[in-house]
C-alpha cells in the first residue's frame, strides 16, 4: 500500500515495520472520534477560549477570515484534543449537529449551509382540512428531527 493516509478523512495508517505504532493508531483515533457522529459547538471565526479542565473532543466549525491558531483553515472543523487543535478537512455532503443553533448542517463542495426555515401553510381558496394536517406533522417531524429550522 503506497498511501500514508486514507482517502475520505486522511486517517493515518500503520507503517509495516514502523516504531512507536501506538502514536499512528492514536491519532487515527483522534479523528474518528471527532468525526463519529459529528456534532460541534458551534461556527466560530476566532478560536474559543479553552477554560481549564474542558473536556478533549470538542469541535467548532472555522468561519470566514479564520484568525489566530486558525487561521487559513477556513470551513474546516477545529477539534480540541485537550492541549492543541487538530483540524479536520470536511467532505462533501458531510453533515454535522450544530450545538449552538441546535440543527443541523450540511456539507457542499464550498460552504457549510443550513437548512431553509419553512412556514406552515395558512389559509388559500380552497381549505383543505385534512391535507393541511399531514404537511404540519410532517414539518413538526422535520423540526424535532433538526432536518429544517423551528
Amino acid at each position: 500500500m503506497a498511501d500514508s493516509n486514507s482517502p475520505r478523512h486522511q486517517l493515518p495508517f500503520l507503517a509495516v515495520g514502523q516504531a512507536q505504532k501506538e502514536i499512528t493508531h492514536n491519532e487515527a483515533l483522534l479523528r474518528i472520534d471527532a468525526l463519529l457522529h459529528m456534532a460541534v459547538e458551534a461556527e466560530l471565526s476566532t478560536p474559543p477560549i479553552i477554560p481549564v479542565g474542558t473536556q478533549s473532543g470538542q469541535c467548532w466549525l472555522i468561519g470566514f477570515s479564520p484568525t489566530g491558531q486558525w487561521q487559513g483553515k477556513q470551513g474546516q472543523i477545529a477539534n480540541w484534543t485537550g492541549a492543541s487543535w487538530r483540524f479536520l478537512v470536511p467532505i462533501d455532503r458531510m453533515k454535522v449537529h450544530n450545538k449552538a443553533l441546535g440543527i443541523d448542517m450540511l456539507r457542499t463542495q464550498t460552504a457549510w449551509i443550513a437548512p431553509v426555515s419553512i412556514a406552515n401553510p395558512l389559509a388559500g381558496t380552497v381549505i383543505d382540512v385534512e391535507s393541511r394536517a399531514a404537511i404540519n406533522a410532517i414539518l413538526v417531524w422535520l423540526r424535532t428531527a433538526g432536518a429544517i429550522p423551528v
